[in-house]
């Protein structure tokens, strides 16, 4: 059910009230927000709206000034290694060691949760396999393609086995065909039962792979919903004119005809289509 600044049923991430401020400035402001297991839950919003310092939070690198972050109950922070063990995380930027071969990067990773012999070579063989890199093992990372690279990461992150996936704008700078296969490849691991957490600014993204969506602006939840519920909260038809000469204005209908009428009265060019989710993100997102 969509809700604007609210919430759902206790579950099994909680951020309850979490706030994180940098001098003066408020990156996240009494955010609350519960996420069910299992569940691929997608964050959107403006740039500095606070989805990476949210991020941050949950995986232990900031830390809240107030409010609290849990996981079955248990309180994240930096000391809770445990805890930490749950999640595995495919940061924005590229942090893969370029002059390690794919196999070692997968090996290296494996080395520091502690796992050997036997279980690490077949974790490595399945994932990379997972990923259509098993031909490339022997490859050093700096040749690889964009696509191919960002597969390692996630390859990387998954090596540990997690129950929780943060994927923090995953398909930054890959082509089209290599962000389609990424999305297959993040599908498996929705299906597989891994309670997912995805920032991107590619709002299609989002949409395709998300169950719940939580838009938010100036560290706030400004609506949450499926992608359905939050188009219908806006409306169904778009139409977008030429306000000024440099400016394109969009008004937005819940019943078509409505639509079609006001763009009869436009005497300038214009277009009357279905709403998308991009014009959802637009009408919340823009400033006052």
């Amino acid at each position: 059910m969509i809700e604007e600044n609210g919430n759902i049923d206790k579950s099994w991430i909680s951020f309850q009230n979490v706030s994180k401020s940098f001098g003066t400035f408020f990156a996240v402001d009494n955010f609350s927000l519960e996420i069910p297991q299992g569940q691929f839950l997608g964050l959107i919003g403006p740039n500095g709206a606070g989805k990476t310092t949210l991020i941050q939070m949950f995986i232990g690198l900031l830390i809240p000034i107030s409010g609290s972050i849990t996981v079955d109950g248990k309180t994240i922070s930096r000391k809770n290694i445990a805890l930490k063990r749950l999640i595995g995380v495919v940061p924005q930027h590229m942090n893969l060691d370029k002059d390690l071969t794919v196999l070692q990067n997968m090996t290296f990773a494996a080395k520091l949760f502690g796992i050997k012999g036997k279980q690490r070579d077949q974790r490595i063989h399945d994932l990379l396999k997972l990923m259509g890199l098993d031909e490339y093992e022997n490859r050093i990372t700096r040749r690889l393609s964009g696509g191919m690279a960002r597969k390692l990461m996630i390859a990387r992150a998954l090596i540990h086995d997690p129950k929780i996936l943060v994927l923090d704008e995953p398909t930054t700078g890959v082509d089209l065909i290599s962000r389609r296969k990424i999305w297959e490849i993040i599908g498996m691991m929705r299906k597989r039962g891994l309670t997912v957490i995805l920032t991107s600014h590619y709002i299609e993204e989002v949409e395709t792979l998300s169950d719940r969506i939580v838009l938010i602006k100036n560290g706030s939840i400004v609506v949450q919903g499926s992608s359905k519920e939050l188009k219908e909260y806006v409306g169904s038809t778009t139409v977008s004119y030429n306000e000024t000469t440099s400016k394109i204005a969009y008004r937005f209908f819940k019943d078509r005809m409505k639509a079609e009428s006001f763009a009869n009265s436009l005497d300038v060019d214009h277009s009357v289509r279905s709403l998308t989710l991009e014009d959802v993100f637009y009408h919340f997102s823009k400033e006052a």
